[in-house]
């Protein structure tokens, strides 16, 4: 049996969380739509890969995704009040801006595992336009030593909600697009990581082309 990653009451107040505001931030504020949910997989390890352009990513693309995801998090969220209660809740654990280590790589492979999803940002940080840019070879090295598929998703939007001066987030449209699921590395071999970081990093700058 899997181990629980928080007590059942911290789950019940995420579970509330989500419903009464991640769910009606994401689809009557900011409008949200989810395209590709066919593509997740039903059951297993996978590692979620993804640009990035708010800080609002990871909770808006646990509720995308609907199965539970651990997430690879700049610790700086972790000092954030409510993204940080909900981002631990839902299995994020914190790392240093340009320093996964064998310990965060250990962590990832444990949720693996147990059957979880992996979610990592391709560029480590955000990016004004929120399309990958500097893709990092992590992901590919976590999906290669626990062989499970990868699957690149899209967020369209996030990077505008975050803006200068202003105090919340702006009512930008997001779509969050799922594309199909893309087979690990046959090899931890740089050359292959940076091959499959690469289709995913194409992938997902394809989607954002896309717009709303």
């Amino acid at each position: 049996m899997s181990r629980s990653r928080e007590p059942f009451i911290n789950l019940v107040f995420y579970h509330a969380f989500k419903q009464t505001l991640i769910n009606p931030f994401f689809y009557l504020y900011l409008k949200g739509k989810v395209e590709g949910t066919e593509h997740i997989p039903k059951t297993g390890g996978f590692v979620v890969v993804c640009n990035h352009g708010s800080n609002f990513d990871p909770p808006l693309l646990s509720a995308a995704i609907l199965r539970p995801v651990a997430y690879m998090a700049k610790e700086e969220l972790f000092k954030v009040p409510i993204f940080k209660q909900a981002i631990k809740l839902y299995g994020a654990y914190p790392v240093k801006r340009g320093a996964v280590d064998r310990t965060t790589i250990k962590t990832a492979l444990a949720y693996l595992e147990e059957g979880w999803g992996a979610g990592i940002f391709l560029s480590g940080t955000r990016t004004a336009d929120g399309k990958v840019v500097n893709p990092q070879p992590g992901a590919a090295l976590i999906a290669a030593k626990a062989q499970v598929p990868i699957l690149p998703v899209c967020l369209w939007g996030t990077h505008l909600l975050e803006q200068k001066g202003k105090k919340y987030p702006q009512a930008t449209p997001v779509t969050i697009r799922i594309a199909q699921l893309i087979d690990p590395p046959a090899s931890t071999k740089r050359s292959e990581l940076d091959r499959v970081t690469d289709i995913c990093t194409t992938k997902i700058n394809q989607l954002h082309d896309l717009g709303r």
